[in-house]
């Protein structure tokens, strides 16, 4: 009976918020049907190597973006987030820790996005309204915080986050699976569990293709707030 209650708490707690948002994207942002543009998103910076490289490419590309930073690197970094914020980009919350909100109390959660937006709000002088938990996760409560912030998923992901295929797979999956209106994942920082370190440098390099090839279709590439 124990073991009942349990996978039916860790189904209401996990399961289903996973169906919800990443299956059905209920209650969150995965992609902007209607909209002629496309939303790039990077996650788990800023990092000192491949940040500021990533800024100068989409700085030449007259490229805004939306970056998920993590609390505990933009605290670090100030700097590069001041310069995210300088040069037109938004800023949005990935957590104080690249922590998965399945294993982290409401109230932990609560506490990391708190100290995160302190932090943003501190540097740029704006307070972030924009979250995407790490992995993508939400649980139950989470829900609740639609009421602060605005969640945000994806619908495209090139897998980004690991070296192998190299930059010809970033490029190759973005460039198939782009279409108007996507919010695309990508990584400026290696330095989380699963990812390589040295990953991000194969997303800038296909992205000087792929930022080419979407202007030659005549599609925008804008923030999240612009989707």
């Amino acid at each position: 009976m124990i073991k009942i209650l349990l996978l039916v708490f860790l189904a209401c707690y996990w399961v289903i918020p996973f169906m919800l948002t990443a299956g059905a994207g209920i209650g969150v942002l995965k992609r902007k049907r209607d909209s002629e543009k496309v939303a790039f998103t990077f996650d788990d910076g800023p990092n000192a190597i491949y940040t500021p490289q990533l800024l100068d490419l989409l700085k030449k590309h007259d490229v805004k973006a939306t970056f998920f930073v993590v609390g505990s690197k933009a605290e670090k970094y100030p700097e590069i987030i001041a310069r995210m914020h300088a040069e037109g980009h938004l800023i949005g919350i990935h957590n104080y820790k690249h922590k998965s909100n399945w294993i982290m109390s409401p109230w932990t959660i609560r506490s990391q996005l708190r100290k995160s937006a302190s932090i943003i709000e501190k540097t740029i002088g704006e307070c972030p309204v924009y979250y995407r938990p790490p992995w993508g996760l939400l649980n139950l409560l989470d829900f609740t915080l639609r009421k602060q912030y605005k969640i945000i998923h994806w619908s495209v992901m090139a897998k980004d986050w690991k070296t192998n295929g190299g930059s010809q797979k970033v490029e190759k999956r973005l460039l198939r699976d782009i279409k108007k209106g996507d919010v695309v994942l990508l990584h400026d920082c290696g330095k989380t569990l699963g990812a390589d370190e040295d990953a991000p440098l194969n997303t800038i390099i296909a992205l000087k293709n792929v930022l080419k090839e979407l202007s030659n279709r005549s599609v925008s590439c804008v923030r999240i707030d612009e989707l």
